[in-house]
């Protein structure tokens, strides 16, 4: 059931391409949310409350999105354990641009009141669901299509495909900021980006009706392979010791996104006095380095391993990470070469996917992968803002502390896996 040990094919890198470009789409549409948070704020919840409780009002239902990929990952994660990769990864699309496209027309506080934020919430948990069925999907459809020997550079080039859904979700946010004016993003330009996010969804479907289920599954069904019981029921019974490796993963991978690249334009502009411009262009940039460093690390795992890759990747993300951080406020092209390293190391979390895949056989993978990789990532990716939030106003070095421990647990745990696949 698994690949042949060839080289890359025109369809397998048409299959690479369409895949990161239709995650890369559809990513934007799930993060342009936290970029609009301060207008968000001002816009859903009432004048008169203190700014503070209005940022973690806004955090709270971006978190919201996090708690609801375990239902929508579970479900899609079945089906296409069931039916086949390829229709699951196309219905995650649609679910994810219809809610989109909603947040751009939806009215304010001003207008609705207390409904405004709800209706905000609601669709904020369709985009969960959607993203929950979506990176788990994609990750075990490309991984499935490809040689054996070019997991990890597949991996890679899949999540540069997300980490370039956050670099457009960085760049129309700076737009809408740079050539509108600031009551202008109010009245009317915050809900562009929405709209814009529904229209790449209706692309990437479109795109994706190219793609071809994969030849892994394609061989269990002919061989009659597929599950005879409810596939989740299987990965709790019999891959426990599959489960807890996998979410200790998706923790570093969490919080290393979330907090570099989602969190650290707003804390640069709150508690270091950067200029919403002059933050987003350096995580731009950042998430330009990070992009890179998805592929090089993905390339990388391919020829020395991935638990050696994560070794690496986790004590450079530590160390840059701890530099960066101390380093402000600073001069701005300072900030900017600091942070475009700290994205470069942190691409290091393009191998996690790679070791989920290896962990789970073919025919739970889906599910397998899905169970630990979004209940991990609901939990760590969605209080982890608010915990950050919480924990800056004592201590504005908050992220690196979280992150420097978060990279040790997985220094740790590289070790511990890296011997055990050595003992088998």
């Amino acid at each position: 059931m698994d690949n042949h040990d060839h080289q890359l094919s025109r369809k397998d890198i048409n299959t690479l391409g369409l895949s990161a470009l239709g995650g890369a789409l559809e990513y934007y549409d799930f993060i342009i949310f936290v970029f609009l948070a301060a207008s968000i704020g001002q816009l859903f919840f009432p004048p008169d409350m203190p700014e503070w409780l209005k940022q973690l009002q806004v955090f709270g239902i971006f978190a919201a999105g996090y708690l609801a990929r375990p239902i929508g990952g579970l479900m899609m994660a079945h089906f296409g354990d069931l039916v086949g990769r390829k229709r699951m990864f196309t219905f995650s699309l649609f679910l994810m641009a219809v809610p989109t496209f909603i947040m751009g027309l939806l009215p304010t506080y001003a207008q609705i009141g207390i409904a405004a934020p709800i209706l905000l919430l609601l669709m904020r948990i369709l985009q969960g669901a959607a993203v929950g069925g979506e990176i788990p999907g994609a990750c075990v459809f490309v991984s499935e299509h490809v040689p054996k020997r070019f997991v990890g550079l597949a991996s890679g080039t899949l999540f540069s495909g997300f980490t370039t859904g956050i670099l457009l979700g960085s760049l129309v946010a700076m737009a809408v900021n740079t050539f509108f004016p600031a009551q202008a993003v109010l009245d009317y330009a915050w809900r562009l980006p929405f709209l814009l996010g529904g229209v790449f969804g209706v692309f990437a479907l479109y795109l994706r009706r190219w793609l071809e289920e994969t030849p892994v599954f394609i061989a269990m069904k002919a061989d009659k392979a597929l599950a005879s019981e409810l596939p989740l029921k299987k990965v709790l019974r019999d891959h426990k010791a599959e489960i807890w490796p996998s979410m200790l993963l998706t923790w570093f991978l969490s919080v290393g996104i979330v907090t570099v690249t989602l969190l650290t334009p707003s804390i640069m502009q709150s508690q270091f006095q950067y200029s919403a411009h002059d933050a987003l262009q350096a995580n731009s940039i950042a998430i330009v380095c990070l992009t890179a460093g998805c592929i090089f690390w993905g390339w990388w795992a391919d020829k020395i391993g991935a638990y050696r890759v994560l070794m690496l990747g986790s004590t450079l993300l530590a160390l840059s990470s701890f530099v960066f951080y101390r380093s402000l406020p600073g001069d701005l092209n300072q900030t900017i070469f600091l942070y475009g390293l700290l994205g470069f190391s942190l691409g290091s979390v393009a191998v996690v996917p790679m070791i989920l895949v290896a962990l789970f056989p073919p025919v739970v993978r889906y599910s397998g992968f899905s169970f630990s990789y979004n209940v991990a990532y609901s939990i760590f990716g969605g209080f982890t803002p608010i915990l950050i939030s919480l924990w800056m106003k004592d201590e504005k070095l908050a992220p690196s502390y979280y992150l420097l421990g978060v990279c040790a647990i997985t220094l740790a745990l590289a070790l511990y896996l890296a011997a055990k696949k050595q003992r088998n």
